[in-house]
């Protein structure tokens, strides 16, 4: 596997020396990350949204699977080995999740609802029949039933009930990965640079015209690359010690990356081309080959 990593990496070098020439501007320690940590407010530029555009903008994002963004991503994950497309798949399940609490919070209901409907729609189905090998309860059921409280609008303690159910599926799910696994650390950074590249492809397809046309895929782009920021975290002493220089320029590259995303409701322009997005995510991606 850190064969394979390292020669990704180079193709990653290759991408950020041609951006530059062409001007192209848990998987934790044991316990979920806290979804409750606001990461963003909204602005006074967030694009409108009425249920009917939100609807529609899902159902093109659905259409679309396995063409672009995790799912194109998904492509690639595909070709990953088992034990990392299956923490790549819970990463971005948990990133929908994060980015859908962020707008529940501001009771963006409309514009939360696609993201607790994705993980049932788009990865449940490729995680499924692996459940079992890290000894995870079925939570289709709960994923569906989170679902519906979002699309009921039922905030509180049926929504927090809903939430926790799911949460402690994929807590089970982090600790039966972590069981498989000598170098935890470096595991954990691995399937944090997949999702960021998942996210890299779902900003892509958020603009069109030089504007953030589709809210949803800004959004899914966002909680990817906030949760996988959590994940180097949750590992960062470990990380510390095996490189502190590296580290640091992980760090730095992600505060890059979340420049592009002000807060949860996207600003009609984008603060960053799709360009510059993806030579942030190159130099994140090669700073973490020295982590692996």
């Amino acid at each position: 596997m850190k064969t394979k990593r390292k020669i990704w990496l180079g193709v990653g070098a290759f991408v950020v020396a041609g951006a530059g020439a062409t001007g192209a501007g848990p998987l934790t320690g044991g316990h979920v990350p806290d979804l409750s940590a606001s990461t963003g407010v909204v602005t006074d530029t967030a694009i409108p949204r009425t249920a009917g555009f939100v609807v529609a903008q899902h159902g093109d994002h659905a259409e679309k699977s396995g063409e672009g963004g995790e799912e194109g991503g998904e492509k690639g994950i595909a070709n990953l080995p088992p034990e990392l497309a299956f923490a790549t798949r819970i990463a971005l399940l948990r990133g929908h999740l994060l980015v859908g609490d962020e707008l529940v919070k501001q009771q963006q209901w409309n514009a939360a609802l696609p993201h607790f409907l994705h993980p049932g729609e788009e990865i449940y189905a490729d995680i499924k029949d692996q459940l079992i090998g890290y000894n995870v309860p079925p939570f289709e059921n709960a994923l569906k039933a989170l679902a519906g409280a979002v699309k009921a609008k039922k905030g509180g303690a049926d929504y927090a009930k809903a939430l926790k159910s799911v949460n402690d599926a994929l807590a089970a799910a982090d600790a039966g990965m972590r069981a498989k696994q000598t170098d935890w650390a470096a595991f954990v950074v691995g399937a944090a640079v997949e999702t960021v590249k998942a996210a890299a492809g779902e900003y892509q397809q958020a603009i069109v015209g030089g504007r953030i046309a589709k809210p949803v895929e800004y959004q899914d782009a966002r909680g990817f690359i906030f949760y996988a920021e959590r994940l180097i975290e949750s590992v960062a002493p470990d990380l510390e010690k095996k490189d502190a220089a590296a580290l640091r320029a992980v760090r730095a590259g992600f505060a890059e990356l979340k420049k592009a995303f002000p807060a949860p409701m996207p600003p009609r322009a984008p603060v960053k081309e799709h360009g510059a997005l993806l030579a942030d995510v190159s130099r994140v991606e090669l700073a973490a080959g020295k982590l692996m």
